[in-house]
């Protein structure tokens, strides 16, 4: 890899297991789209050599609003690790700008080959929730940072899984210690969480990834993320799907 790109994945990598955010990347040097994903995924693969196993993609920018915002006309996706799933409780200390969202999420039960098996491939269906964590000061990237901070990716929760249905437009309701403090339709997901689905077999088979049995995706948020704060009770609901939540420290 170019030395550039393998010190931008050093530096990225060192930043979350420091918890010090890092000036954005392309204020020190250039950094087009294709390379932010190499660097991605040099960060994965530093994370891979301490163990960590690959279980799934995450997507992004999946709200046209948040295309618009960003100058861009397609998703972006990250990877998720084992070490991002979390149980029951989550240790904010070890963040740096710790927001959250809601999810649906998609249980995969055979390969992906090609984006028309996405579907077919449906094992199961999810509420679930992603703590987004920027690594870059102030929460301020460009669409070339973001990428190669795995899109804002650290960590991820799921309530139970259902057997496939349409989850097209779902209400959801994110709630911090019994609040309401964010609500949705499933329907912000690109208009159907299928087609986020469906953009990240694309965008998988396209790097040469074959979305594995076992590996969830995560579509995309049906809300802006909102802070996460330490000491807090969170609970996420979906119609139909139940709910999920997480205890903070």
């Amino acid at each position: 890899m170019n030395p550039r790109l393998t010190a931008f994945a050093e530096t990225l990598d060192e930043a979350v297991l420091n918890r010090r955010a890092v000036p954005r990347l392309t204020d020190t040097a250039p950094l087009d789209v294709a390379e932010a994903y190499e660097v991605q995924r040099a960060v994965i693969e530093r994370r891979r050599a301490r163990g960590e196993a690959l279980i799934g993609v995450k997507m992004g920018f999946t709200s046209r609003a948040k295309m618009v915002q960003m100058g861009v006309d397609d998703v972006i996706w990250g990877l998720l690790t084992d070490a991002m799933l979390i149980e029951s409780h989550l240790d904010t200390a070890g963040l740096i700008h710790p927001r959250i969202e809601p999810e649906i999420a998609f249980l995969l039960d055979r390969p992906v080959r090609t984006p028309a098996d996405a579907v077919a491939a449906i094992g199961g269906i999810a509420v679930g929730y992603e703590v987004l964590d920027s690594r870059y000061e102030g929460f301020s990237f460009t669409l070339a940072d973001v990428v190669a901070d795995n899109a804002s990716a650290s960590g991820f929760g799921l309530g139970p899984w259902h057997r496939p249905k349409d989850v097209g437009n779902v209400g959801m309701l994110l709630e911090i210690d019994g609040r309401a403090v964010a609500s949705g339709s499933s329907a912000a997901i690109l208009g159907d969480p299928l087609r986020s689905l469906n953009a990240a077999a694309r965008l998988a088979c396209a790097a040469g990834i074959e979305l594995q049995p076992g590996w969830v995706v995560l579509a995309g948020a049906a809300t802006a993320a909102v802070p996460l704060p330490s000491g807090a009770h969170v609970r996420v609901s979906a119609a139909g799907l139940g709910h999920v939540e997480v205890t903070t420290r």
